[in-house]
């Protein structure tokens, strides 16, 4: 996905922001915080592709630019890494993923400017921001509706393998509200499904997948998670140790091995967080960036995995795929 396949609330607000960057001075010295579930250095880590951008964007790490990173060891245990980050006086705070993310940030400050990425929960339901056109308070970022494309998802998979009468789901706590739109769009869609909660981390996919019934084992759809990304090369090889035909919510799990993905490109959105903080760093007040939500969504296919279960796609739905790998 390109950059101009993403839409705001304020026509083409956006459209003029690379003219006013270049208009300004050379970016000083600058502090960013954020705190994750999913090691910095990680291949998978959302800020790789985020600090790519931001030395484009004339930020050195080092010399002009400094990343504060903390570790969230556990689920809901964001609360002491972001008052971590407040006393280390960043000067932007990102939140990324999961709704106790920017929770946890809000309530660590109301005055150092928020860039949030909200991939599991909706900010504007729950209060976050009263407004995405014009947000109030210190927050601003992106917001992937998450929770409308889990009928997309099972209708992909009902087109894909249409025999498929039953599949298990994985979820945690952070992604129930994925979980009950899953199962409320898969009996809808003539899809029965079997939602196991993983509940004490690090999680036992053995013994979740050993839950459901046997019927249900074939083809296993994993709702999003900071706790499930963290461990995206082990779901992977759990499935295909299994073989289990397993569905997801990002195309890095497809290029690890898993056999499908549906949803939005996680690179674009990393960099386009570097461009909001880019504006806060020039003067920009969060309230003048609209909030930003993707509408374009790929379809990740892999057929080595498929030859590796024993399963077939039709042509037609290759053709439907933006990625396949063979």
């Amino acid at each position: 996905m390109k950059r101009r396949e993403f839409i705001t609330l304020l026509g083409g607000a956006w459209a003029a922001w690379p003219l006013a960057v270049h208009a300004q001075t050379e970016p000083t010295s600058l502090r960013v915080g954020t705190a994750s579930p999913t090691p910095r250095k990680a291949n998978t880590s959302f800020l790789l592709p985020f600090e790519q951008r931001m030395a484009e964007l004339g930020y050195v790490q080092g010399k002009n630019f400094k990343l504060e990173f903390i570790d969230v060891d556990a689920p809901g245990h964001y609360d002491e890494p972001f008052r971590e980050l407040v006393r280390r006086k960043v000067d932007i705070i990102l939140a990324y993923g999961a709704e106790g993310a920017l929770k946890a940030a809000m309530a660590a400050t109301r005055t150092i400017p928020i860039v949030m990425v909200a991939i599991d929960y909706d900010p504007l339901r729950l209060g976050y921001v009263t407004n995405l056109a014009r947000p109030t308070g210190n927050v601003t970022g992106l917001f992937f509706e998450q929770i409308e494309l889990a009928a997309k998802r099972i209708q992909l998979l009902k087109d894909a393998f249409p025999a498929t009468h039953a599949a298990t789901v994985f979820w945690d706590a952070i992604s129930a509200d994925q979980w009950k739109a899953t199962r409320d769009s898969a009996a809808k869609l003539g899809l029965q499904v079997a939602g196991i909660e993983l509940r004490t981390y690090p999680y036992d996919y053995e013994r979740a997948l050993a839950q459901a019934p046997p019927d249900h084992r074939r083809f296993l759809i994993v709702m999003t998670s900071p706790y499930f990304a963290r461990d995206r090369e082990r779901i992977v090889q759990f499935t295909t140790e299994h073989r289990v035909a397993s569905m997801f919510v990002f195309r890095e799990y497809v290029d690890l091995g898993g056999l499908m993905s549906y949803g939005p490109g996680r690179e674009v959105m990393s960099r386009r967080v570097a461009d909001y903080v880019n504006r806060i760093a020039r003067g920009a007040k969060p309230g003048d960036l609209p909030i930003e939500r993707p509408t374009r969504f790929e379809l990740a296919i892999n057929l080595k995995t498929a030859k590796l279960l024993g399963l077939e796609f039709s042509q037609a739905m290759l053709l439907r795929a933006d990625q396949v790998i063979e």
